[in-house]
């Protein structure tokens, strides 16, 4: 007597049904003569109900979903996959206003100068000076000397 190698009985393929009922969604997953029915808040929680349900009927290693959305696996697979690539929208961030003046002076203030990097403070008066003095323009400059 001859062992056959590498033949397989083949698995009936279970069948996940899914119907959008106004928000939520129903699928019912019917398989070796089963049919089990359950309910979701949206196509992703429904994928996910349907394989709590496949489990129920058979041992997962043994099979074969098909996921059909109007009898069409490929209009299934449309539907879940925009789900999943469609960021939900979020609401924008609010920025609380400071809760004094302070924060408004910090940004408009100089950085502090680094402990011994500071000018001497002759240098640091004659450049004040020179800020007060109005600026010569080129002609009049000329017109003085």
């Amino acid at each position: 007597m001859l062992a056959r190698r590498g033949v397989r009985r083949m698995t009936e393929p279970i069948t996940a049904s899914y119907v959008q009922e106004d928000d939520d969604w129903k699928v019912t997953v019917s398989g070796s003569g089963k049919e089990l029915t359950g309910r979701a808040p949206g196509i992703i929680a429904a994928r996910d109900r349907a394989d709590q349900l496949v489990e129920k009927l058979s041992p997962p290693e043994r099979s074969t979903v098909v996921h059909l959305l109007n009898g069409s696996a490929l209009e299934f697979t449309a539907a879940y996959m925009t789900a999943r690539l469609t960021l939900p929208e979020i609401e924008p961030l609010v920025v609380p206003p400071p809760a004094n003046g302070k924060a408004k002076e910090k940004i408009n203030a100089k950085p502090p100068v680094p402990q011994g990097k500071e000018l001497p403070k002759a240098v640091d008066e004659a450049k004040s000076k020179k800020k007060a003095e109005p600026a010569k323009t080129p002609a009049k400059a000329a017109q003085t000397s």
